[in-house]
């Protein structure tokens, strides 16, 4: 599992940050890529990484303001001249209005997909839960409707206790496997074992909490409630100035993302979505406040990749 941010900017692209975007990699997980936000050439930013984009099974949409989705059109599109079929569908989970959005942006330039699209309007709660991942969407405070979300990873089933399989000699091979699921085996010798008692606790699935443009919000703390990786935007620094500029803009400080870190028990913050007023300087001002504030916290770049491990890695 790993984030990959595709824009790091607010508002407009500028020399050093693309408009917001990040891809969720889930290619060990579930061979896939999910899209957080699509602002303008993200599929230019795309070119720059391994992302094929083939591989994108679902686009979550924060708000519509244009930093945000003005990407997508484009994007659907290469989508469907690289070859994505009928066996390939994407959904895009989003405030009401993406869906006409996305329609009258084909109908008007003519672009007919190979692929078809399923559109969810969020709603509060959980949008999409499998075997393997919930999302969880919840309302934030912004100029217009706009959302956060939560993803959620279901645990994995403990390690299989290799030692304790050899102790009971059962021998190796495809029981093994038998064994890892959890079955029940009946064995040459006529033992009948049962999987759970060769394995180890399960292991818990991680937690990536996903907050684009927003003043302080009551949901944003059980969306950020012990999750491994909080992502949130930081459009301005900590002085009572640009807490002034923050929330005439519908926007959050570094303070505020911080703040919420600690609050919540996150154990990572990346903070994104950062004005083009930071650079030289300003930024290193900027990175040292927050660390003054929350120790673990990363300014993301554009094109940087954030690997998510378990958590007994990070402990190793």
């Amino acid at each position: 599992m790993e984030l990959e941010f595709l824009g790091t900017g607010s508002g407009q692209p500028s020399k050093f940050r693309n408009v917001a975007s990040i891809a969720l990699r889930l290619l060990d997980e579930r061979n896939a890529v999910w899209l957080f936000d699509v602002g303008e050439a993200t599929q230019h930013q795309i070119l720059k990484t391994t992302i094929r984009p083939r591989k994108i099974e679902k686009i979550f949409i924060s708000h519509l303001h244009g930093d945000h989705i003005f990407g997508l059109p484009g994007l659907l599109s290469s989508r469907s001249f690289q070859g994505a079929d009928k066996n390939e569908p994407l959904t895009i989970y989003g405030p009401k209005g993406v869906r006409s959005f996305v329609t009258a942006a084909l109908r008007v330039s003519e672009t007919h997909l190979s692929y078809p699209i399923n559109y969810v309007e969020l709603e509060e709660g959980v949008i999409f839960e499998d075997e393997t991942f919930k999302v969880i969407a919840e309302p934030l405070r912004h100029r217009i409707e706009a959302w956060g979300f939560r993803v959620e990873e279901k645990p994995h089933p403990g390690e299989l206790l290799i030692e304790k399989v050899k102790a009971d000699k059962i021998p190796s091979g495809p029981v093994y496997g038998q064994l890892k699921n959890g079955e029940t085996v009946t064995l040459e010798d006529g033992r009948v074992v049962n999987g759970k008692d060769y394995l180890g606790p399960a292991q818990p699935g991680r937690v990536i909490t996903i907050i684009f443009d927003t003043m302080p919000a009551e949901a944003e703390y059980s969306l950020a409630k012990d999750a491994d990786v909080l992502v949130h935007e930081a459009t301005y620094g900590m002085s009572k100035e640009e807490g002034k500029m923050a929330r005439a803009h519908g926007h959050s400080t570094s303070r505020d993302a911080t703040n919420l870190a600690k609050k919540a028990g996150v154990k990572k913050l990346i903070l994104t979505h950062i004005s083009a007023r930071y650079i030289g300087p300003l930024l290193q001002k900027f990175i040292a406040d927050v660390h003054k504030n929350f120790a673990n916290t990363y300014v993301a770049r554009d094109m940087d990749i954030v690997n998510v491990p378990f958590e007994k890695e990070q402990h190793d």
